[in-house]
């Protein structure tokens, strides 16, 4: 990785939400892709030792992406994102939740929202924001214990 690409990962408690801005040497349609391809986002999801696998992935508003993270272990996690909102090559939105193999939503664990932007910059340079939000501290600081500032930081 480039030292001088910028990452930044805030946490504001007040708003519950999670701040993310990085920025990567590449430009904004291999980032798009990297972001919304599945046989992409196997490759960089899941933070390192775990590896990704896409079980179904509609990347369209009302549709969803199932995917497992396989740990060292053998252990499984499984989630779903929900995509509610895309504006192709400049954002999209949706939930995250933890849920089973066939996609059924854990409701004890918080859903995410997501917001994700995209934007171009010089020297084939692409920065993306990211903004999840969380319906309460409780969900946000129950996100934060399980790792994901690690986690996400390592898949980055």
């Amino acid at each position: 990785m480039n030292s001088h690409l910028q990452f930044d990962f805030v946490v504001n408690k007040e708003a519950n939400t999670i701040n993310i801005k990085r920025a990567f040497a590449a430009n904004l349609d291999l980032v798009w892709d990297a972001w919304t391809l599945p046989e992409l986002l196997d490759q960089w999801w899941a933070p390192k030792p775990f590896q990704m696998k896409t079980k179904k992935m509609d990347f369209n508003v009302g549709g969803y992406w199932l995917y497992s993270m396989l740990g060292p272990a053998n252990e499984v996690y499984w989630s779903r994102a929900d995509f509610d909102k895309i504006e192709v090559k400049k954002s999209f939105e949706g939930w995250d939740a933890f849920c089973d193999e066939e996609g059924h939503v854990n409701d004890t664990m918080p859903r995410s929202h997501w917001h994700n932007v995209f934007e171009s910059t010089a020297n084939e340079t692409t920065t993306v924001l990211i903004t999840i939000s969380y319906k309460s501290l409780a969900d946000l600081e129950a996100i934060i214990a399980i790792g994901f500032k690690e986690g996400f930081s390592i898949a980055l």
